[in-house]
């Protein structure tokens, strides 16, 4: 018999079983126009992979778990949260134009944090790049590491990094270099305002959890930003601007501040009922059977006398208990 095989070792069969899988490299259609913004009607009902046969509750979980690999990703790398920021946008971005069944979200990620780095002149070299996401990816594999640094693994992983990009760029006809994020104009918000410091390290807060869902495909950066201020200052009980329809002097206008602050609200909830604890399972009552009445012999002990036909008698002095 043959040695045994290591499960990753026949690398090149591999990817190459996978090619389809992992990045589709047809010609993809342009964007016509600029639109980067869309209706929940049409991000919940129309995506490209919700007519693969994708429904919301996966697409939503995919979503979640690229953002979290780009963050992790990106701390590996060691590069800002700008950065990771952005790479997350270019996700929710180009997952509107392409389905998640036709285009592996790892291949995806790690694409997008190295344009990211481009995009924001932040270079992270792609050596780099390529090594932490397969050490990530393969994380389960203590050999991945040592597997990785030699060179037909190496190559033939950092094509399908490069081939993402291709396609990432093809996909969005080169406009996902120019992302802007709500950054900028939360801190200008926070600066016109006065924030104190606990209201600006609540309004960071949420902007960093608000990239991994899909206001930013919904909403412009400075509604976003302006909503954040105002829904932090609920939460801290504070009081901001000085008048009390202070988001007009942003272009937010009353009824937009609403609605996208019932937009926030309603993901805190879910994110609430989904990191909640189950609840525990319903007691269940023991039911003691009781035996017939006899009369024990005069020699036998009563023994558990709970369930015996005489109830104990009570030794509780008063004062003491």
């Amino acid at each position: 018999m043959g040695e045994e095989q290591h499960p990753r070792k026949r690398s090149r069969q591999h990817f190459e079983a996978e090619e389809a899988r992992h990045v589709s490299l047809q010609k993809s259609p342009q964007c016509e126009t600029a639109k980067w913004y869309f209706s929940k009607e049409e991000i919940e009902r129309f995506s490209p992979s919700r007519k693969d046969g994708i429904d919301l509750a996966k697409e939503s979980f995919l979503r979640s778990s690229y953002c979290t690999f780009l963050q992790r990703l990106g701390m590996k790398l060691q590069v800002s949260q700008v950065i990771i920021g952005c790479a997350m946008v270019m996700c929710h971005r180009f997952y509107m134009r392409q389905s998640h069944a036709k285009n592996d979200w790892q291949t995806i990620a790690t694409a997008s944090l190295f344009l990211a780095c481009k995009a924001e002149d932040e270079p992270c070299q792609l050596s780099s790049v390529v090594v932490a996401s397969y050490e990530l990816i393969y994380e389960w594999d203590p050999s991945a590491s040592i597997r990785i640094h030699q060179t037909e693994y190496y190559h033939e992983f950092k094509e399908f990094i490069l081939a993402g990009e291709r396609l990432l760029l093809d996909t969005s006809a080169f406009e996902l270099l120019d992302v802007e994020l709500p950054y900028k104009p939360l801190a200008a918000a926070l600066n016109r305002v006065n924030a104190w410091p606990d209201l600006a390290t609540a309004a960071w807060n949420f902007v960093h959890d608000w990239l991994r869902t899909t206001l930013c495909l919904q909403y412009k950066p400075h509604v976003i930003a302006t909503a954040t201020v105002h829904l932090a200052s609920t939460f801290q009980n504070a009081k901001v601007g000085s008048r009390r329809d202070w988001w007009l002097d942003f272009g937010v206008t009353t009824k937009l501040l609403k609605e996208v602050i019932q937009e926030m609200c309603m993901l805190i909830e879910v994110d609430r009922r989904r990191t909640m604890p189950p609840p525990p399972p319903p007691r269940r009552e023991v039911a003691w059977a009781m035996p017939a009445p006899f009369k024990p012999p005069v020699h036998m002990a009563r023994g558990y006398p709970f369930h015996s036909y005489y109830p104990m008698q009570s030794y509780r002095q008063p004062g003491i208990w």
